[in-house]
């Protein structure tokens, strides 16, 4: 499902972008911080994000021109406050990265069933343009700095697209980055 009105017409508001991260998601990301969470969970990593008014405006437009200028860029990663609370413009965003074949991440701290149950157009083409959803509150009494791309053991890296194919959570494995190296016989 596209977005329903042309993604550069589009405003989102963002606390912040960071154009070359490495922590939101494997390989050289752009993360853009959305602004606006109604989680507020104690102990978040990104409390000045959840107020809605804070932040500022961006067209989509201008998100794409600067996600795509770094040609080492290999995905985007949307991150909060909340997405969600921005579906149709995070949608349109998420659709240009991947029709450019960068992968999608999306930090929510919905749980994906929920996310599925709404029924709303947006939220479904947002999740149509994701590759791994990181869903599930930042639970302050289960961080871990063990958990891969997560702040809290209880979040969750889905597959997306092979959980929407089978109709049931596919949790994300990382790649082997060796594996199409093979052993030489000894």
């Amino acid at each position: 499902m596209q977005p329903s009105r042309p993604s550069g017409e589009m405003d989102m508001r963002i606390a912040n972008l960071v154009a070359d991260s490495i922590v939101d998601g494997p390989g050289l990301r752009c993360t853009v911080f959305t602004q606006g969470c109604p989680h507020r969970c104690p102990g978040c990593h990104n409390p000045d994000t959840h107020t809605p008014d804070g932040g500022r405006e961006v067209s989509v437009a201008e998100l794409a021109e600067q996600l795509f200028a770094n040609p080492l860029t290999s995905g985007l990663t949307l991150s909060g406050g909340e997405p969600f609370c921005q579906a149709e413009a995070c949608a349109a965003l998420a659709s240009l990265a991947w029709e450019r074949g960068l992968n999608v991440w999306v930090y929510t701290g919905y749980e994906y069933e929920a996310l599925l149950e709404r029924g709303d157009p947006h939220v479904m083409a947002l999740l149509e343009h994701t590759h791994v959803l990181v869903d599930g509150p930042f639970v302050e009494g289960m961080k871990s700095y063990d958990a891969l791309f997560r702040g809290s053991s209880n979040q969750r890296l889905i597959d997306v697209p092979q959980s929407l194919e089978t109709g049931a959570v596919v949790l994300w494995q990382q790649p082997d980055p060796l594996a199409h190296f093979t052993r030489p016989e000894s």
